[in-house]
């Protein structure tokens, strides 16, 4: 391969007395004309690459045919009318319709229409109580800062100014009148897109009025947080604040808005753990936590006294990992068992009325709503089972199919089993693996093995259509539970930070090892992927392990593990990976295993294709460019090095149609040519 000559610049940085060199620290200024050139190169030979791999056409065309069907969303009631979002097929974005009784469904919102290219996006969206306005918040080429938008849905007028510069922030309506949201001060020096963003603020937003007059509800000077966020209960008489300095663990405070002038109170002052409201019952407070109770609880407390002494169990900690939501005056307990869905229905009392009847095992998602519903829509799904949304009768438990998804695949056709396997000090660790009936195990199917492994983040089982390409050709998808995830509570999830990070890639390895002795794979025919977090772990896993796999996706990876807290949000990643200032042991610890500086001169690595955004203000891309251009001066062998980086998008969220497409087949047909495979 002929890679693009990349600069080395000298520079360096002193860890408690260890100098490292950063020749590739010039790719971090994504304003640089110097960087737009090493893209524009960069993607030249990559796209040169792939387009020569003579059945990449042919995969594109089987995905734009399975992708071409329905797509539905649950409905859900918002004043007279009843919304869904569809896609049609191939649409870029899916469109928010809304439906009266027995009228016709009409488009409320096409997000096809905010861009030429399709690359605005809808990215959240909240009705007044009563219907009559929404404000929903748009993002463009994918980045994290949003702009806001309030309508009057009777004839979607716009109301007031479009505010600009939001950022992390759910939108919380008072009455009709204005709404809460959360945002931080735009950075003024360097590039926008990766320059740090520290503290958050609540506002509100009184509609018609200028977002100059936006009055500060919490946070800045006076309390400095990273992330807050502020909602209103259904009864809208408190306000809800969450405040945190990391992913993990939070403050919690509320404001009695029926009492005018009332003072925000605070519940918790500590960020050890997870807290929030999720309903009242007058000032009977319900709270969903994870304090003295690892795989979470709910709690009741009165908002008059609502220390954590006065805490009562409302529905007990179990051993699986619960989360909570209410419809229709009811609580749902959804727990994770063994990484799949177990849903149980409770009254106002905390009585256990049902155990919901799913479909099979997998997951379910979707059981809320509000107070005055008789029902709720949720949707059930699996690796083997399309999405297909269920209506759920409240009061009797009942079940009724509403919408099937119409994708081309037959479930009889394929199995999806979960098995444990052991990691290298003894843990056992889930995993589902998927996969064609009757194929042989053989060692030769084309495998591709999923992780992520972070942030209490749960992989439970879902429908892709894009992996079809892989099932119909006899290959295998297997995804394991990795510690650092939230499948078993907050235990296994800090069984995988800081200086337990290496847990996760131990269980990684493990699983392609499982997959390999049981003959399912080869390490001829093994290809790992993972994105975000994942990126890092699948990054991280090919430079301990490069013999081991065939195949690397990194996908919009944090990959340089020294200065990933210097960009955007990062540092509110530190309580999952430390940082290389917090100790000597943390700084070497992060060293060994960074990716962009764990890579060696001379070794011969998996085929890999890195992939980003150029618009990534989440993870930004200088973390999958640095590593592209160490991999491409350290590796040794034939197997191409590539970096493939998505113009005008961002971390993934509102992603077109189109460029999911043309990114799958890349990713598929780079896989199977690697192994010396071909498409039929």
């Amino acid at each position: 391969m002929n890679y693009p000559k990349t600069q080395k610049i000298d520079v360096s940085d002193t860890y408690f007395g260890t100098t490292i060199n950063d020749p590739y620290r010039w790719l971090e200024d994504d304003r640089s004309a110097e960087t737009k050139a090493w893209v524009e190169a960069e993607n030249k030979v990559t796209q040169n690459y792939l387009s020569n791999i003579p059945f990449k056409g042919a995969i594109k065309k089987r995905l734009e045919t399975l992708w071409n069907y329905e797509k539905f969303t649950a409905p859900f009631k918002e004043g007279a009318y009843t919304y869904f979002y569809k896609n049609d097929g191939l649409q870029n974005q899916y469109v928010l319709y809304r439906q009266a009784d027995k009228t016709k469904a009409e488009v409320f919102l096409d997000p096809n229409t905010f861009s030429k290219d399709a690359t605005t996006s809808l990215a959240g969206i909240e009705f007044t109580k009563d219907g009559s306005h929404v404000a929903y918040q748009i993002s463009e080429g994918g980045s994290d800062w949003r702009k806001v938008i309030v309508l009057k849905t009777a004839d979607k007028s716009v109301v007031g100014d479009t505010l600009i510069d939001v950022k992390f922030s759910g939108l919380s309506w008072k009455g009709n009148e204005g709404f809460y949201y959360s945002s931080y001060d735009k950075p003024k020096e360097g590039s926008q897109l990766s320059g740090l963003t520290q503290y958050h603020k609540l506002f509100y937003h009184k509609i018609g009025t200028s977002q100059k007059e936006d009055v500060l509800v919490f946070g800045g000077d006076q309390t400095p947080r990273r992330y807050i966020n502020g909602g209103l209960t259904d009864d809208q008489r408190f306000l809800v604040i969450t405040a945190a300095v990391s992913t993990t663990g939070n403050e919690l405070y509320i404001q009695d808005l029926s009492k005018p002038g009332s003072p925000i109170t605070q519940i918790v002052n500590d960020f050890k753990n997870d807290y929030s409201i999720i309903d009242n019952q007058g000032s009977k407070l319900f709270i969903y936590t994870n304090y003295k109770a690892p795989n979470y609880r709910v709690v009741t407390v009165d908002a008059s006294n609502p220390a954590p002494e006065n805490w009562k169990d409302f529905i007990p900690e179990t051993d699986n990992v619960l989360q909570a939501s209410t419809a229709g005056g009811k609580f749902f307990a959804n727990y994770l068992k063994d990484a799949t869905s177990l849903v149980m229905q409770y009254d106002m009392d905390g009585n256990l009325e049902r155990t919901v009847t799913l479909p099979g095992v997998g997951t379910a998602s979707g059981f809320s709503a509000k107070k005055s519903e008789r029902e709720l829509y949720y949707t059930f799904t699996s690796y083997i089972y399309p999405p297909t949304i269920f209506k759920y009768i409240i009061a009797t438990g009942q079940s009724l199919e509403y919408k099937k998804s119409g994708v081309q695949f037959d479930p009889s056709k394929y199995v999806s089993k979960q098995v444990f396997y052991t990691s290298k000090d003894g843990t056992k660790v889930p995993m589902i693996i998927t996969h064609k009936k009757g194929i042989e195990l053989n060692g030769k199917n084309p495998t591709l093995l999923y992780g992520y492994g972070g942030f209490s983040v749960s992989l439970t089982p879902s429908f892709s259509t894009s992996n079809i390409i892989l099932l119909e050709q006899g290959g295998i998808y297997a995804v394991p539970n990795l510690r650092g995830g939230g499948e078993y509570g907050e235990k296994w999830h800090l069984a995988g930070t800081k200086m337990q990070k290496q847990n996760v890639f131990d269980d990684f390895i493990a699983a392609a090892e499982y997959l390999i002795s049981n003959k399912y794979t080869s390490k001829e025919y093994l290809a790992i992927s993972g994105g975000s977090n994942g990126g890092l772990l699948v990054a991280a896993t090919m430079s301990q392990r490069p013999e081991l796999f065939k195949v690397a996706f990194p996908a919009v990876g944090v990959l340089d593990m020294l200065r990933y807290n210097k960009f955007t949000a990062g540092a509110g990643w530190a309580y999952d990976y430390g940082t290389a200032e917090d100790s000597k042991e943390m700084f070497e610890y992060l060293l060994k295993y960074s990716p962009y500086h764990a890579l060696k001169q001379g070794v011969s690595y998996p085929a890999t294709l890195i992939t980003t955004a150029d618009h990534d203000d989440r993870v930004v891309p200088a973390h999958s460019f640095k590593f592209a251009a160490r991999l491409q001066e350290f590796h040794q062998g034939a197997s191409p090095a590539l970096i493939r980086i998505e113009t005008n998008a961002g971390h993934g969220a509102g992603k077109p149609t189109g460029k999911i497409i043309e990114e799958q087949a890349d990713k598929w047909a780079f896989m199977l040519h690697n192994m010396g495979l071909s498409f039929k």
